[in-house]
């Protein structure tokens, strides 16, 4: 019996975990379940705040660039690159926060040594995170709150 009962708490806890990510206004904002109601949709982004993030890798030539916060993806990219998009968070993602970031490959520096390529990410407009591919070469990660 007590296997059961595990068993069953389990499928409750794993039934109420879900699709708490947001998605980029680009994809449309809405969740992807499709069995929320209409009436529940506008309370999941009650008190939510847009903001706008861009995302830039610099240098030149073609690397891997690997993304996420803003749409994601992961595909080779000529460079300068740069990918644009709007975020919504609800007022659950503003107190924990959303995560952005860009990862790039790697290119050719100016001594001829593969380095990591350069990174940057704007919140509305505002630098928030920089790499130089060298000193740095984490790529470039950014908590939204």
């Amino acid at each position: 019996m007590t296997g059961m009962t595990l068993c069953a708490a389990v499928a409750v806890l794993l039934t109420g975990c879900g699709s708490g990510t947001p998605k980029a206004a680009a994809e449309g904002g809405k969740p992807a379940a499709a069995s929320q109601s209409p009436a529940s949709a506008p309370a999941a982004k009650a008190g939510g705040t847009t903001h706008e993030v861009t995302l830039e890798v610099g240098g030149t030539g073609r690397t891997a660039v690997m993304y996420s916060g803003v749409d994601s993806g992961f595909e080779q990219q000529t460079l300068p690159w740069t990918k644009t998009g709007t975020v919504e968070l609800t007022a659950a993602e503003q107190k924990v926060g959303y995560l952005v970031n860009v990862v790039p490959g790697t290119v050719t520096g100016p001594d001829g040594k593969l380095q990591q390529a350069p990174c940057v990410i704007k919140v509305d407009g505002k630098k928030v995170a920089e790499s130089d591919g060298v000193k740095t070469a984490k790529g470039c990660s950014y908590t939204i709150k």
